[in-house]
């Protein structure tokens, strides 16, 4: 379902009591997440000068992990001591700060990605210093998974949690196709990517796939998401019960379909 803004504010990095709010849980949003298509790591790494990557916002170190395991070298910064706390815990390097404070210490990369983080970082800001931290033909990558809930499931998630949160700062629309939404989202990153100077044209590259969710596995993945992390629990198993009865009329599964979508430029070769 698509969530149109977080708040008065239409920039989503300003909001840092959202964006910093996913660490309520962190062993449940590693559990529930989902991962990223391979051919996207792949496609990634094939695309960059080296091993060496940056993961801006880790979070529990999903993508870190993925890019790990085809071969590469990961740095991960988090602003948020209990995500990072769980990716050291499963052996990745991570440095608490936002990437705009981040001290990058001389240290330069083949590859800044960023897993369903970007829209935390300022557009502009974030590019410029992924510019300043990029070796020579090195790759900023920006990615996120795209999906769009079935009309009953998505239908009764808008209705119950208007109910339980009428003042929510959250925009949720079932009427509008997930890409529309997002597709604002991805302009914003290409905007910030050619303000920021230093890149070639930005890029979209598009994956699809799709997962079938049990009920229970979509319910556990739910409290991840930013409508609910700040939630009381009496609100928050209300919402869920909702949602619960919607897929259990449904036979109690329902597959999912996804596009994963990364915006993506690489640093001009001539720049030092």
């Amino acid at each position: 379902m698509p969530i149109i803004s977080t708040g008065p504010s239409p920039e989503p990095h300003r909001a840092r009591e959202v964006a910093e709010s996913f660490g309520t849980d962190a062993e449940r949003y590693d559990r529930a997440r989902p991962r990223y298509p391979d051919a996207l790591v792949k496609r990634i790494v094939a695309a960059g000068p080296g091993p060496d990557v940056l993961d801006v916002g880790c979070g529990t170190g999903i993508a870190a992990r993925q890019f790990q395991a085809a071969g590469c070298t990961v740095l991960g910064v988090e602003p948020d001591a209990r995500m990072a706390g769980f990716a050291r815990r499963g052996g990745l390097r991570v440095e608490e700060a936002t990437f705009e404070s981040w001290d990058p210490a001389g240290r330069d990369f083949d590859a800044v990605i960023a897993g369903t983080a970007w829209h935390w970082v300022d557009p502009v800001a974030g590019a410029a210093k992924a510019a300043r931290v990029l070796r020579p033909g090195g790759r900023l990558a920006a990615f996120w998974h795209v999906f769009q809930l079935p009309p009953t499931v998505a239908d009764a998630f808008a209705a119950v949690y208007r109910r339980v949160v009428p003042d929510s700062p959250f925009n949720l629309r079932t009427d509008t196709p997930a890409m529309d939404v997002y597709q604002v989202m991805f302009a914003k990153a290409a905007d910030g990517i050619r303000s920021a100077g230093g890149f070639g044209e930005p890029e979209q590259w598009r994956f699809d796939w799709e997962h079938t969710y049990t009920r229970d596995e979509w319910l556990d993945q739910m409290p991840t998401h930013a409508t609910l992390t700040g939630l009381p629990d009496v609100g928050r198993a209300q919402v869920l019960e909702g949602v619960g009865e919607a897929i259990d009329a449904m036979g109690g599964a329902f597959t999912m379909p996804y596009a994963t979508v990364a915006v993506t430029a690489a640093r001009d070769a001539g720049q030092e």
